[in-house]
């Protein structure tokens, strides 16, 4: 017995002993062989490693103002799980069904998209979710919006006397754009997941962007750092700061005027681009329709996002007359006072006519300017050649990308061989296309000495961490044309807006501004044919002409009104932008002497001086007393059609922005049974008379009103106009007289001539009906 308790004794021992000789050797093993294997790994467990976000770089203006900026952002999260254990526990208190209406109601979030979030369960075991992200309108939300569902979580804490009621918030943060939509195509976005989305933020997204950081730490078993624990840091690298040489007022200026004139002629697209012509520094740009960067997400028409100032082509019509006329002025071609024949001229395969069809008659090159002459235009081209025209056409930068630093380009096309397509090239149509930055930066040369500057945005770039900036320098491409051409030019470009008689625009003057400026109305291509009734208008100009500041273009694409022009619509929109923009600029107009000392009224008070335009109010439906008065008011003369007591209809239309010497005529009769005299009037004024008493017009002969008649036939007026160049009223009077005596009707070949095309509103048309036959026969 003895002895066999002593030989269990002794196993027993002997496997105590093995056991703790393993034991030890195990410990060696782990604490001295391998003991930086095990710390790594042990530290691992112990240790976490957070991202250290950086903050993106700063778009401002010129002067330093916010355009896009990184600011807090909130996302919202939700417990099912949470939610439906309180749910369950208190069926009285609603908890799930107050969540979904609340978060509903902050995020116009469909409910039943909430309630299905609040109620998502896991597929491998059927389970609530812990936590739920409520994508997309929950994301990144704006901190005013974050408040409000804040302040809903604090009152169901108080209402349930819990702290934890399944809604959560994570801090992030966002990109901010304080302007809203103002500039949103030139900054372009950063979506939800921190991508850069078109636009600057795309093109500098290398510059804006920086680094992350992280930092590791040693932490115990409730996450708490460990205060003698090992820190491991990187600190981020913030992205650089950007200037743009963007004047936020003048971006301002042109957003209003521009959405002003888009709600109210509804086009296809209205784009403005303001820049200095001496730096190439773009001062504003705007593209209608456009998109809010701080709720892209919202838009759904994919138009909003196309940038038209840079990403679309135009055949620009008469504001390309701008480059004929410095081409011809620098080679010696151009003489204001020579005079020709307008109305129509025979190129080979075309034949090219003015916008009123009838000409001017025997004018000089300068009045051919200013009506905007096609034909004293085709003339030029074909005097200058198609290789020296091109030569010029090219050196202006068209045909080509800027360089300007936004993505999606395009260089437009330019390609005339046949001398129909140089006639139609000479004034803005047919093989030409441009983009509104490419005309920018061409008339921007015409303006400053003839200087072709690249267009820039960028104003400067500095680096936060270091304080280094670079600043873009000023970029001349080539010379185009000499400094007295472009003193000229200008001088030329001028009349066409101070010319309150003829000028096509003069509803751009600003008294006490020099401006230079040329309307364009062109029209639209449709099927390989121009459309009579769709147009693109535009207006181009500079200013102040001795020492210009700006260069404004401005170009709607098709407005939902068949007599506007780009006189008689942009170029008013162009005088609101450049007056604000010039004055905002330090420019104080210069205003003769007699309109300085302001006339003084009964209380001795300063008058301001009659406008040189003003907008057509509206009179319909007015007494004819109050209508005059109104009108009046506004400087504007009035003369009453019928002796009815109230206006049934008015010439021109309400709205309308006229010369103050445009005398309005009121109809107040639905027969007005005699027609006013309209000697002297333009043959599309005479034409929206008869428009107006709702009779019909038979034009005979070419150029001005110089004698009418009018007669009943089927119970409709008709009226007969004998039209004249000036100085031959008098011929034209007796063949009227003829005409009457013998009963023949001279209007045949007015007749046949008004098929070859159409005339546009605002009496500046480019095509005049012969783009596609031009074409046509050219191409033969």
């Amino acid at each position: 017995m003895t002895r066999r308790i002593r030989i269990r004794t002794l196993l027993l021992g002997g496997l105590l002993t093995l056991l703790f000789v393993g034991l030890f050797g195990r410990i060696y093993w782990v604490q001295v062989a391998h003991a930086s294997y095990w710390a790594d790994k042990a530290r691992a467990t112990w240790s976490t490693t957070k991202k250290l976000m950086q903050e993106r770089g700063t778009l401002t203006d010129r002067d330093g103002q916010p355009l896009a900026l990184d600011a807090p952002a909130y996302t919202l999260a939700v417990s099912p799980k949470k939610i439906h254990e309180l749910e369950e526990a208190h069926p009285e208190w609603r908890l799930l069904d107050q969540i979904v209406s609340k978060i509903h109601l902050v995020l116009d979030k469909p409910e039943a998209e909430v309630r299905t979030i609040v109620n998502a369960k896991k597929e491998k075991d059927g389970t609530y979710y812990d936590q739920r992200e409520v994508r997309q309108e929950g994301w990144k939300m704006d901190k005013a919006v974050a408040d409000r569902l804040i302040a809903f979580r604090e009152q169901l804490r108080e209402q349930t006397k819990q702290k934890d009621v399944g809604i959560y918030f994570i801090e992030e943060q966002k990109r901010y754009y304080p302007n809203g939509s103002l500039a949103s195509h030139i900054l372009g976005y950063e979506d939800k997941e921190g991508k850069a989305i078109m636009g600057l933020e795309k093109a500098l997204d290398a510059d804006l962007r920086g680094e992350p950081g992280e930092i590791t730490y040693e932490k115990d078993g409730i996450s708490t750092r460990l205060p003698d624990g090992q820190v491991e840091a990187k600190q981020p690298v913030d992205g650089k700061d950007v200037t743009l040489t963007i004047d936020r007022e003048i971006q301002y200026y042109m957003d209003q005027a521009l959405r002003e004139a888009y709600a109210k002629y509804n086009p296809v697209s209205l784009t403005a681009v303001a820049a200095d012509p001496k730096t190439g520094d773009i001062l504003g740009m705007v593209s209608l329709p456009d998109f809010d960067p701080n709720n892209y997400w919202l838009t759904r028409n994919t138009a909003s996002f196309k940038n038209n100032a840079i990403q679309s082509v135009y055949e620009p019509g008469s504001t390309f007359k701008i480059v004929t006329l410095a081409a011809a002025v620098q080679e010696g071609i151009f003489n204001p006072n020579a005079t020709y024949k307008s109305g129509s001229i025979r190129v080979p395969g075309a034949t090219i006519h003015d916008h009123n069809w009838v000409g001017w008659g025997e004018i000089s090159f300068l009045d051919g300017l200013k009506h905007s002459s096609n034909v004293g235009f085709v003339k030029l081209g074909m005097e200058l050649g198609r290789e020296k025209l091109r030569s010029y056409i090219d050196n202006f930068g068209f045909g080509v990308k800027t360089g300007i630093e936004l993505g999606g380009e395009v260089s437009g096309a330019i390609s005339f061989n046949y001398p129909s397509e140089v006639a139609t090239a000479s004034f803005g149509q047919g093989k030409v296309l441009v983009t509104p930055i490419q005309q920018v930066a061409a008339i921007g040369a015409v303006a400053n000495g003839g200087k072709l500057m690249e267009p820039h945005l960028i104003k400067s770039v500095t680096d936060p961490t270091t304080g280094k900036k670079t600043v873009v320098e000023p970029k001349v491409v080539r010379q185009v044309i000499s400094e007295e051409t472009s003193r000229q030019v200008g001088e030329y470009l001028e009349q066409v807006v101070s010319d309150q008689k003829i000028g096509t625009g003069r509803n751009a003057y600003i008294p006490g501004y020099r401006i230079a400026g040329k309307t364009g109305t062109a029209q639209v291509v449709v099927n390989g044919k121009y459309a009579e009734d769709k147009y693109v208008i535009s207006f181009i100009g500079y200013a102040p002409v001795e020492d210009p500041k700006i260069v404004l273009y401005i170009i709607m694409d098709q407005p939902d009104d068949k007599l506007a022009g780009g006189g008689s619509v942009v170029a008013p929109i162009f005088k609101t932008i450049m007056e604000q923009s010039l004055r905002h600029l330090g420019v104080k107009p210069n205003l003769p002497a007699e309109e300085k000392d302001k006339k003084k009224d009964k209380d001795g008070e300063s008058e301001p001086p009659a406008p040189v335009t003003a907008t057509v109010p509206d009179v319909s439906g007015m007494t004819t007393a109050r209508a005059k008065t109104e009108l009046a008011g506004r400087s504007f003369a009035s003369e009453t059609l019928g002796k009815g007591a109230k206006v049934l209809r008015q010439l021109p239309k309400a709205g309308s922005v006229m010369p103050t010497s445009q005398t309005i005529y009121l109809v107040t009769e639905d027969d007005v049974g005699s027609v006013p005299n309209l000697k002297g009037m333009s043959l599309r004024d005479a034409l929206e008379m008869c428009k107006l008493l709702e009779a019909s017009c038979v034009p005979q002969g070419e150029g001005y009103v110089a004698a009418q008649s009018s007669a009943k036939a089927n119970g409709k007026l008709v009226v007969t106009l004998q039209l004249a160049p000036p100085g031959q009223e008098a011929e034209a009077v007796a063949r009227a007289e003829e005409s009457a005596g013998d009963g023949t009707d001279a209007s045949g070949e007015e007749d046949g001539a008004a098929a070859d095309g159409g005339s546009t509103g605002d009496g500046e048309s480019d095509s005049a009906g012969s783009g596609p036959e031009a074409e046509g026969d050219g191409g033969g």
